[in-house]
């Protein structure tokens, strides 16, 4: 093999395979198929970056523009400078040479070369489901993914999802609330947070769970990030669920991985005169598990979840926890005790304008407190019924 004496300074000769991958991670347009040819063909992650322009088109898919820009990018590059860029974010770097590196995403076709970590992984992540949907998800949607999602950490799974508006952060916050683990897959850098306004609930899965993404640090999440970030979402999973959709969105990109990746994929059924029923309907048409209740997907993994461990229908409903109330929200939770309301009522009743009762009604079904009815209708949830 020749090697360009010349051009490669000395820390990228004395590089590490390890920081290596971290190099070839930041090199824009340089992605894990094509490393894994150029490892193929040279050797190790350290070559490709010693290695001349003839060596690097060796590689099957490689030719001299991008051999160019793999030459020309790799003396920039300091590794040591975005392992610091990484750390100030509270955040470390793993390569598949890490023992922390998932092995399941090992498994997939193209593996991230790298992972910005803030939080943990841990064997338990194993069994994890990823729950994804619209990010203008409907009450129903929103509902039924923190349902599903709280269930999910109630008997051990990990909750995989995207942290975006709508799903993600409905089947975030359900894990959480559980006390059990939610993994967050970002569509851009660990210091490019998106959207802002979900940077608290970024804290406290951290905490909770783990926030990666395989992004170098500064690259802002943009229409190419999030499509490629989903891989992620569905390799980390047994399984995925798709909420809702329109049969163009964002999550069917998802569900095509998973399915590319033999995960089991499981879809939420909707109202046929609701949009974002056409992506889970698509699904359901074409072989995927229709999920009404949480069973439906321990089912599939009855290996994992014991039959006689699994929740009673009944317990299903009721699996929330105590939420602490506002005084306005008690106000509402008071007013439906006796019976159901619609939604004018109840507005009079607990004296509240119309545009303030429907933010805190969409609270509160999240919390599980009260569910919507068909007609504007309003009650509490069963378990609140149950203690009149």
């Amino acid at each position: 093999m020749r090697t360009s004496m010349f051009s490669v300074c000395s820390v990228v000769k004395t590089m590490q395979d390890r920081e290596a991958y971290i190099a070839l991670n930041m090199i824009e347009g340089l992605g894990p198929v094509t490393v894994r040819r150029l490892i193929d063909a040279l050797g190790s992650p350290q070559a490709i970056l010693r290695a001349d322009r003839e060596d690097l088109m060796e590689a099957r898919g490689v030719g001299e523009k991008l051999a160019l820009k793999i030459i020309c990018r790799r003396d920039d590059i300091d590794v040591a400078s975005e392992i610091k860029k990484a750390a100030a974010e509270d955040a470390r770097i793993i390569t598949p040479l890490d023992d922390e590196y998932p092995e399941i995403l090992k498994t997939i076709h193209d593996p991230p070369l790298a992972l910005y970590v803030r939080g943990r992984f841990v064997p338990e992540d194993r069994k994890a489901l990823a729950i994804v949907g619209s990010r203008a998800t409907s009450h129903y949607g929103l509902s039924a993914a923190d349902r599903l999602a709280y269930q999910l950490g109630q008997v051990g799974f990990t909750v995989v999802s995207g942290l975006a508006r709508g799903t993600d952060t409905a089947a975030h916050r359900g894990a959480l609330k559980s006390g059990g683990r939610t993994i967050a897959v970002l569509g851009g850098a660990i210091d490019c947070l998106y959207p802002p306004e979900n940077e608290g609930l970024a804290e406290k899965i951290a905490k909770q769970g783990a926030v990666i993404s395989e992004y170098p640090m500064g690259r802002q999440a943009d229409r190419m990030t999030f499509p490629y970030r989903n891989r992620i979402i569905s390799g980390l999973s047994m399984g995925m669920l798709l909420i809702e959709s329109d049969v163009k969105g964002g999550s069917m990109h998802t569900a095509d991985a998973a399915m590319e990746q033999g995960r089991t994929v499981f879809a939420l059924p909707g109202r046929i005169d609701c949009p974002g029923a056409r992506g889970p309907h698509k699904l359901i048409k074409n072989g995927a598990k229709l999920v009404e209740r949480l069973d439906d997907i321990l089912e599939e993994y009855e290996f994992l979840i014991p039959a006689d461990e699994r929740m009673a229908p009944e317990d299903e409903v009721a699996a929330r926890p105590d939420v602490p109330l506002t005084d306005v929200e008690s106000l509402i939770v008071e007013a439906l005790w006796q019976e159901p309301l619609d939604v004018d009522s109840l507005a009079r009743d607990a004296g509240l304008r119309s545009h303030e009762l429907s933010g805190l009604l969409l609270g509160l079904e999240m919390k599980r407190v009260i569910k919507m009815l068909p007609g504007r209708m309003v009650e509490l949830a069963d378990d609140l019924r149950r203690m009149k």
